[in-house]
């Protein structure tokens, strides 16, 4: 009975440890999205990295005037290692100004997420 317990623990704890881990390189860029077009610059500054705060709350800052939300918005991962990767996404935010209506298309623009403290998140722009 012992050796069939430890071989399930030898196969469950991976699996486990799978499940626990946190969101992947593209959910924290979707993360990021969406804390922008809600001008929530404490969403922003949680799904960046040390070095893009300042940009995060700039960027965050920005949609606070208007009325934003993201349209069709998928990322993935292009490429990658286990620290950095660079995620690019497609879709469209819009941005509502009075009866003004601006898309900003995703495409294009690629992401640059870093592992950090633990989880992936934004850092930059290529």
């Amino acid at each position: 009975m012992r050796v069939k317990i430890g071989y399930l623990l030898f196969f469950l704890i991976p699996v486990l440890a799978a499940c626990s881990a946190g969101p992947s390189a593209s959910d924290a860029i979707e993360a990021y999205l969406s804390a922008l077009v809600e001008g929530d610059q404490l969403q922003a500054l949680n799904n960046s990295c040390v070095d893009w705060e300042s940009q995060a709350k700039a960027e965050a800052a920005s949609f606070e005037a208007v009325e934003a939300r993201l349209e069709g918005v998928s990322c993935s991962l292009v490429e990658g290692g286990e620290n950095e990767g660079v995620v690019e996404c497609a879709g469209s935010i819009l941005a509502t100004y009075g009866a003004e209506v601006q898309e900003l298309k995703l495409q294009g623009r690629s992401y640059i997420v870093t592992f950090e403290a633990g989880d992936w998140r934004m850092c930059g722009y290529q």
